[in-house]
């Protein structure tokens, strides 16, 4: 999905204008357009210098009186101490990166609750999309008449495998037959006995 942009010029008075939208914006309409993912641009009417992060930064401020949450003191001081260019660099490089890795976080846990609430509300679904079909199942789901003519790369291994279920189930039918009961076993011991005797 694209992002949106939208140019907003800043007038003398300062009154902001939204070019896009052909009216006059507040700082709190731009904040909101900003959360929004809205890629805002905000230009001097006269001079056509950007004056965004000015504005940006004016929101910031804003927001802090409003709330009681603002940003940490030490980030504040290591930015107002961040006044010659390289350490100024340095610290936005470090703030987009850090910013970025925050947003890749979010998205990759919106993801997972997106999976999660699939799963929860569809989990046949869920687990059809975890486990590919052998192709002559996915030809039978998909109404296709002929049968899929290539035969699966591990075909001998999962052969080797249905061989070997089999004989785990003849074994366990085997241990399942009713045994002699323990007084049984002991008179045909004891004709046994008797019969070695004579």
């Amino acid at each position: 999905m694209a992002t949106q942009n939208v140019l907003i010029r800043r007038y003398n008075d300062r009154r902001l204008y939204d070019t896009s939208a052909s009216g006059y914006v507040k700082l709190e309409d731009i904040a909101r357009m900003v959360r929004d993912g809205v890629d805002v641009k905000v230009v001097d009417a006269r001079s056509g210098r950007d004056i965004t992060s000015v504005i940006l930064t004016q929101i910031i401020v804003e927001d802090a009186r409003d709330r009681d949450s603002a940003l940490p003191l030490q980030l504040l001081r290591t930015l107002i101490r961040a006044s010659d260019r390289a350490t100024h660099d340095f610290v936005s490089w470090y703030l987009n990166n850090t910013f970025e890795l925050y947003q890749k976080a979010q998205e990759t846990v919106r993801s997972r609750l997106s999976e999660a609430r699939t799963a929860a509300t569809s989990p046949l679904d869920f687990v059809r999309r975890l486990l590919p079909l052998p192709d002559e199942l996915a030809t039978a789901a998909l109404g296709h008449s002929e049968p899929a003519t290539k035969a699966a790369p591990d075909a001998p291994e999962i052969e080797r495998l249905r061989r070997r279920v089999r004989q785990l189930e003849a074994q366990l039918a085997a241990r399942r037959k009713p045994r002699l009961g323990i007084r049984r076993r002991k008179t045909i011991k004891n004709r046994r006995a008797a019969s070695e005797k004579s």
